[in-house]
């Protein structure tokens, strides 16, 4: 069997993997001895609720995040030169997708080896699925600007592009900022831009509504511990 890169995405919080992910995904993990992980320690927790009996300790983990350096990615790949498959995994949801694991396909792609990406969930699709915003023109941003000057300014321009390429925008945020991003939206935009607020999705406690700016101020939920995806469209 060819060598493959296996994209492996993993659930958004403590769902049920039945949920989540079909049943091939555990097949295909349980043929893998080789992982590229965000973290380690979520990474076997993960391994070891898709399958109790796997042998957690005979498979082999290489760690990549942002603190990893462009050498030590390019021998990530090792094993696939010696025609064993390897599995890509991030902390939550998609593999590749506002996630350093981009930078090993990259590698993976220039070399020529088979890259396989599973079916799972994506925070990113499943809100704009879910916002009623425009789905067939969309920009996702990942992180605003820390600064508040910046952060600002950087909203602004979005919404103005917004409105004139009717293009739906998409923004991610750490969980203790996501608070502070929020009262941002509602201090910066128009109050008729509509917002859509995204958490915990595919959780129990699961969340998603679109309202007008003006309508968020005052009825701010506490999203402090929360993973969320915010939209902006026009009304």
């Amino acid at each position: 069997m060819e060598a493959t890169l296996y994209l492996i995405p993993v659930t958004l919080g403590e769902t049920e993997h039945s949920r989540a992910l079909p049943a091939y995904n555990r097949e295909v993990i349980l043929s893998l001895k080789h992982f590229i992980v965000e973290n380690v320690r979520t990474a076997r927790r993960f391994l070891k609720k898709t399958e109790p009996s796997i042998a957690i300790d005979r498979l082999s983990f290489t760690e990549l995040n942002e603190h990893t350096s462009p050498e030590d990615v390019s021998g990530m790949l090792a094993p696939m030169a010696a025609g064993e498959s390897v599995g890509v995994m991030s902390e939550a949801g998609c593999p590749a997708v506002a996630d350093p694991g981009a930078d090993v396909v990259a590698i993976a792609q220039r070399k020529g080896y088979r890259v396989a990406p599973l079916v799972g969930p994506s925070s990113i699709l499943m809100a704009l699925m879910a916002s009623g915003f425009n789905g067939q023109s969309f920009a996702f941003h990942g992180y605003l600007p820390v600064e508040a000057t910046g952060r600002a300014a950087r909203i602004k321009a979005l919404e103005s592009r917004m409105y004139a390429e009717k293009e739906t925008q998409i923004f991610i945020e750490t969980p203790y900022r996501n608070n502070k991003l929020l009262e941002d939206f509602i201090r910066v935009c128009r109050p008729s831009t509509l917002l859509c607020v995204a958490s915990a999705i595919t959780c129990d406690d699961e969340r998603i509504h679109t309202r007008p700016v003006k309508e968020w101020a005052g009825n701010m939920p506490d999203l402090k511990k929360k993973p969320a995806i915010f939209l902006m469209y026009k009304r």
